[in-house]
């Protein structure tokens, strides 16, 4: 039986692969084929057109790394062909198993008009069905020859990631560019013989099934001429259908087919390249949507379709129809598919904000769900912050790629921070780029964690990131599918179809609380440095600009709120949150135009604040305050002189001498200030921290400690750290020169400068002001290491049996112990502007301007005492897809700050990375002002529809009950809760007395607040 049942797998095999399939195209005729290679960047359409074509014969290598070949192709249908299927063929030359990340093009008719793409799995482009014959045919071809980058798969280090390095060597070799005939019966016979091969070898060897399919095509292939496949396969397929047509189990598991095309928005090709993808996938999509009634593509990134709109607008024609169609489903409601853990609050509110918004204002359509197959892990803010847009679901993908534990639920309520909770699902099909595989298909159900309570689960198919999205044989499969023994049922529907029914068959879904932490890529917190520094600075400075551009709007005649240069820039740093440019996973091109792109944001907002603070009119020197919290702090002039100043939240005072705190004195090695008092190592670590208010030592052992470990991850470089990076290292004590930088009574420094590595260099500045117990490491690295890591570390004398990192509107507590595998799997972790350890009585924090990665750990001292150890993670060094990833100088400050509760690392995290502005102004008040513990504003701006009402975003910061009162600088006609896209909320009218907005807030939570203006 044995022998017998290998036999007909082994004939099946056969005769499908080198027979059926090679015989699809019945006949076939060759294009002439022209070429001209478009010097430098891509070119419109009208210069391709009117070029000087030559020659261009098949088997002849084309194409550059990151170059244009246009092709003009002319053919005749020839006469005989009259009443068949007529299809252009076109093979670039594709190569490997991966769809996307190579070459692609897009076909165009002369006129311009985009047809449709041609891609590895998708090379044909429809002539006509049926043909009359004598049809011409002239096609101008856009061809893109981008390297596959990951050729080495993730192995080594390519130069091909940088049009700067790649060289012009050719990289494809064209294979072909026909006119041929599709013989559908031959192509439906491959189809059916693909679905029900992939079925049998997936079923079980005891199920009768898999023998009645086995022994169906042993017979039907019987049938088979092999010397007239065409002429016989008529009857063969008229033989299957028996085992075809049989319906599936009635408690078969049903899979809701979505079409999807996963197109990073950048990744191992550049922005250009993306805006050029897009086009292509979408053209696919809407020509395969003429062909297949039923089929439904869901598509998130607004920033695409805006990609779309502008650059091709025949195509975002074809999509509007679609989306009346109810054929296309925008999804997802952001502006780009986001990293999860990076993006700072409001900036995460924004990509909700301008993403629903384009959808709402160009299709008529409000989404329904977040869409997130591909982020690296969630942050514990999303489930309130989706709510907060108008959502009802969330999807993700990624966390089947956990290394160690498996998530326990595949449909299930996520809470957050906040305690607000969304219906949430993880497809366990265990990929966003499926096709009805009979592979794909028992996995699904051999993997869904929810049996017997749920009954469906969600199949996102179609090939990504140029692979040219669903293809018309997925839609053959899933029709073949949709109701067969055996297999689980398909069924091709909307993902908000999809949610409704999944919530109304299993409303009491169990509940997982907290972030969705990825056991895996847990280096994207911390690759590629500056693109994250750019990140940060631009989040605060759009912040800075917004405020003091409400402030002039409301306060000085005749200046005018720049809405269109605030939205473009906050979609430019939107744009560059995308899940593989933040996190640092891009080859070195987008890195490069990231640090560019944000250098440009950064000018312009200083133009535009510097404008909003010089419409407040002359007067004197005053210094300005964009934190929600009151400061006392050093501040340095223009010209560098330190002076201690007093300046309101969200306001400014005059640079006036301030009573004078306790001075800073500098001794030798010490620096203190009556608050604290810091001794520094002969070898530049700290040997002490003294907690003078507090009385005690802050430190057990040595303070600031810098470690260079070695850093070779088992496989995704720029990705991932793993656990053994800890086993091998080099602490950086030679310091060659501890240098007293300033001694002034309002600020004392102290220089360490350390040479090490590969010429690497690192000077850090510690530095003590007057007034603070805050003490700051200004680092600045010049930094040429390779597959290193390098760590600064605190380990303090404290108890702490968690940690507190700061996230999105909010904290997220972690377990300093490793008790079980969830926990030991968070080895490296993430926060935003501060970490913090304590115990009852006594804390401290670890502040930075631009980290994000770090790790915490707990040891028992043999004295009794317990040590937590907070390091910060400075700079990696992988080497792809970016060979030259973070190489040069980097600069960022971090803090260590002794005493510290949560309130005073919320505060001081908005003053490093929100610094005090010195500039000439008149006197204001604050546009609003805050009293009552706990009650953070994060944003202040002018409402988007310009009507002139303010728009305050708050949140509680601590963790627990906020009550308090909102004052405005500014005659107060009424103020409304309202979503995060400033719609109110029924019954949303706020607690008004006079100017005052009575404010209370749940643990964690975030309010909108809608402030309209007295005349």
């Amino acid at each position: 039986m044995h022998d017998e049942r290998r036999r007909i797998e082994e004939r099946v095999a056969r005769v499908h692969d080198q027979r059926i399939k090679p015989a699809t195209y019945a006949a076939s005729v060759p294009f002439e084929v022209e070429a001209w290679q478009a010097p430098g960047e891509p070119v419109p359409f009208e210069e391709a057109a009117s070029a000087s074509y030559k020659p261009f014969a098949m088997d002849t290598p084309w194409g550059p790394p990151w170059g244009t070949t246009w092709f003009r192709m002319r053919g005749t249908v020839p006469p005989e062909w009259t009443g068949k299927r007529v299809e252009a063929v076109i093979d670039l030359g594709f190569t490997g198993d991966w769809p996307g990340n190579q070459a692609e093009a897009l076909v165009h008719l002369t006129d311009g008009t985009p047809l449709k793409a041609v891609n590895p799995l998708n090379q044909y482009v429809a002539i006509a069905n049926p043909a009359t014959g004598g049809e011409e045919i002239d096609y101008l071809v856009e061809a893109a020859s981008n390297p596959d980058i990951l050729a080495n798969d993730f192995a080594r280090p390519t130069p091909l990631g940088d049009v700067l390095t790649a060289g012009d060597k050719p990289l494809y070799t064209f294979r072909r560019a026909d006119i041929a005939v599709l013989d559908e019966e031959v192509w439906h016979l491959d189809l059916d013989i693909q679905v029900l091969r992939e079925l049998m070898l997936e079923l079980n060897e005891q199920d009768p099934r898999r023998h009645e399919i086995m022994h169906a095509l042993d017979h039907a292939l019987d049938l088979l001429d092999l010397d007239d496949i065409s002429g016989s396969a008529a009857e063969v397929r008229a033989a299957l259908v028996p085992v075809l047509s049989k319906p599936a189990h009635a408690s078969a598991h049903t899979l809701s087919g979505v079409g999807h095309a996963h197109i990073d928005s950048a990744w191992l090709w550049p922005i250009r390249e993306t805006k050029r993808k897009t086009s292509r996938t979408f053209s696919n999509v809407t020509s395969l949507a003429d062909e297949y009634e039923e089929f439904i593509f869901a598509c998130s990134q607004a920033q695409q379709y805006e990609w779309v709109r502008d650059n091709y607008p025949q195509v975002w024609a074809r999509i509007q129809e679609s989306v009346k169609r109810g054929q296309w489903a925008p999804v997802g409601g952001m502006w780009v598919e986001a990293d999860g853990n990076l993006p700072g609050g409001e900036a995460l509110a924004r990509q909700l904000v301008h993403g629903k918004r384009f959808f709402i204002e160009h299709f008529g359509v409000e989404t329904k769900g977040v869409w997130l197959p591909d982020s690296f892990g969630y942050n514990a803010a999303y489930p309130q912050l989706a709510k907060l847009a108008g959502n009802e679901w969330f999807l993700t993908q990624k966390l089947s790629w956990n290394q160690t534990n498996k998530l326990p639920h595949h449909t299930f309520w996520w809470e957050g921070i906040d305690g607000t909770r969304i219906f949430t699902h993880f497809p366990p099909v265990d990929t966003y780029n499926a096709r009805f595989s009979g592979e794909e298909m028992s996995r699904a159900v051999r993997n869904y964690a929810d049996k017997g309570r749920g009954t469906r689960s969600l199949a996102p198919f179609g090939w990504g990131d140029g692979g040219g999205g669903p293809t018309r044989e997925i839609m053959e499969r899933a029709r073949r599918l949709a109701n067969l023994e055996g297999s689980a049922k398909v069924v091709v529907e909307h993902p908000d179809a999809f949610f409704a029914a999944a919530r109304e068959e299993y409303p009491d879904a169990p509940v997982w609380v907290g972030e969705l932490y990825l056991e895996l890529h847990r280096a994207t917190y911390t690759s590629q440095a500056r693109t994250k520094q750019g990140n940060r600075r631009s989040e605060h400075k759009l912040r800075e600009a917004e405020l003091w551009a409400t402030t002039a709007a409301l306060h000085a005649p005749g200046y005018s709120y720049p809405y269109e240069k605030l939205d473009r820039l906050w979609k430019t740093v939107l744009l560059h949150q995308f899940h593989d440019i933040l996190p640092g996973s891009s080859i070195a091109w987008v890195h490069r135009e990231a640090e560019a792109e944000y250098a440009r944001v950064a000018e312009e907002l200083e133009v535009l604040t510097a404008e909003a603070l010089a419409a407040l009119g002359a007067g004197e020197t005053r210094v300005f305050n964009t934190s929600p919290y009151d400061r006392a702090e050093v501040v340095r002039t223009s010209t560098g002189v330190p002076m201690y100043a007093e300046v309101p939240a969200s306001g400014s005072a005059p640079l006036a001498v301030a009573e004078s705190p306790h001075p800073v004195t500098v001794t030798g090695r010490v620096l203190e200030n009556g608050l604290v008092r810091v001794e520094l190592a002969e070898d530049g670590t700290l040997a002490s921290v003294r907690d003078l208010k507090a009385n005690r030592e802050v430190l057990a052992d040595k303070g600031n400690l810098l470690r260079l470990h070695s850093d070779l991850p088992n496989y995704w470089d720029a990705w991932d750290v793993d656990k053994h990076y800890k086993n091998r290292y080099t602490d950086l004590l030679d310091a060659d020169s501890i240098t007293v930088v300033d001694e002034d009574p309002l600020l004392g420094a102290i220089r360490v400068e350390r040479a090490f590595g590969k010429g690497s260099r690192i000077v850090q500045t510690i530095t003590v002001r007057a007034g603070s117990p805050r003490i700051d490491f200004e680092t600045e690295i010049d930094w040429h290491e390779a597959e290193k890591f390098l760590k600064a570390g605190f380990p303090v004398d404290i108890r702490a049996p968690h940690s507190s990192a700061e996230i999105q509107f909010g904290h997220v507590q972690r377990p300093t112990h490793t008790n079980t595998s969830w926990e030991a799997a968070r080895f490296e972790v993430y926060g935003h502007r501060w970490v913090h350890v304590g115990e009852p009585g006594y804390g401290v924090a670890v502040i930075n301007d631009s980290t994000y990665g770090h790790d915490v750990s707990r040891t028992v001292r043999e004295d009794g005492g317990t040590t937590t150890t907070v390091r910060l993670s400075l700079v990696r060094a992988p080497r792809v897809p970016d060979p030259e990833a973070d190489q040069g100088k980097h600069r960022f400050t971090y803090s260590l700050l002794p005493g510290a509760s949560i309130e005073d690392a919320v505060a001081e995290g908005y003053s490093l990375n929100l610094p005090l502005r010195v500039a000439e102004a008149g006197p204001t008040e604050p546009v609003v002002s805050v009293e009552g513990e706990g009650v953070t504003i994060e944003a202040v701006k002018l409402a988007d529809d310009a009507s002139g009402d303010v728009v305050v975003r708050l949140y509680e910061s601590r963790g627990g009950r906020g009550e308090g009162v909102l004052r405005t600088g500014f005659p107060l006609a009424g103020a409304k809760l309202t979503d995060l896209l400033e719609r109110p909320f029924e019954g949303a009218e706020a607690a008004v007395d006079g100017d005052t907005v009575a404010v209370s807030l749940r643990p964690f939570e975030v309010q909108t607040l809608r402030l309209a203006r007295r005349p």
